[in-house]
């Protein structure tokens, strides 16, 4: 049986510890139906506990990643998470600007789960005026969102809908603002924000400290679904969905002694994938 699945571009670090970055992104690709390929922009030396050393690959590499993938794949939709400094986001963006009908899922990483820094200071400037305008959709974390506008933290669901001005003025058309670092809510609650709309999206929250890589995989899944022909709120109400059970099924996976790594593969029982080996008889 041939399969011919949608082919998503992630553009991401790669994260030693397998849980973040590339590594989640190709699960949650994977996990949600998508063919995952990827061009890779940093190494990071990580595990569950943090972020020991961080290496940018060199920008005419990822130039060179980029143009071969793009050369052979059929890509559909791209997600980009860790570009670690200005001259990375500019071969990106030089890049993309070829191909300008191709969705572009945009996770602006700035800091990992562990808070250690993974975007240099300078290149906030051209993310700003080169790749979020680029973008389909944006999906920044709270930090993340009040970095990029100059504002405040948001503190309460109220003060995350008083950032739907600032955002919309960035230029992408769809903003998921993610509102995970909401402890105190009963609820996880995110805001999606179009040119002329706003609505709320809500899901149980899922009390775990198991949360490293969830933005790279709610990004991920949000390009794989709709790389496979869902609206942009569909897919990101459907990768919230699967992000939510991912989180909820975390605990069955014993990884590391820090911020563990959601459960990607939890629709998928370990017995259905074990082989059927029968026992070899010798003679």
């Amino acid at each position: 049986m041939n399969l011919s699945p949608p082919v998503i571009l992630t553009i991401a670090g790669s994260d030693s510890g397998g849980g973040a970055g590339i590594q989640a992104d190709i699960k949650a690709i994977s996990a949600t139906g998508g063919y995952a390929c990827s061009v890779i922009t940093a190494l990071t030396a990580q595990n569950t506990c943090g972020v020991e050393a961080v290496s940018a690959v060199d920008p005419g590499f990822v130039r060179a990643q980029l143009d071969a993938v793009l050369y052979d794949m059929p890509v559909r939709a791209v997600k980009i998470g860790m570009l670690a400094n200005q001259a990375i986001i500019r071969e990106v963006a030089a890049v993309l600007a070829r191909s300008p009908h191709l969705p572009v899922i945009l996770d602006p990483v700035m800091v990992a789960t562990s808070g250690d820094p993974l975007l240099d200071k300078h290149a906030m400037t051209a993310l700003i005026e080169e790749l979020i305008p680029r973008a389909t959709v944006l999906t920044p974390n709270l930090p993340e969102a009040a970095r990029l506008t100059g504002q405040p933290v948001p503190t309460s669901i109220e003060k995350m809908h008083a950032l739907v001005p600032a955002l919309r003025r960035l230029g992408c058309p769809y903003v998921m603002l993610k509102g995970g670092h909401l402890h105190h809510a009963t609820e996880s609650v995110d805001v999606w924000i179009s040119r002329d709309t706003c609505q709320t999206l809500s899901a149980r929250r899922v009390e775990t400290a198991n949360t490293h890589g969830t933005g790279c995989s709610l990004s991920a899944a949000i390009a794989s679904y709709y790389a496979q022909g869902m609206t942009p709120i569909e897919a990101g109400r459907a990768a919230k969905h699967y992000l939510t059970d991912a989180l909820a099924h975390s605990q069955q996976l014993k990884v590391g002694r820090g911020a563990g790594p959601v459960h990607h593969f939890y629709a998928y029982p370990v017995e259905a994938r074990q082989p059927d080996v029968k026992e070899a008889s010798v003679e």
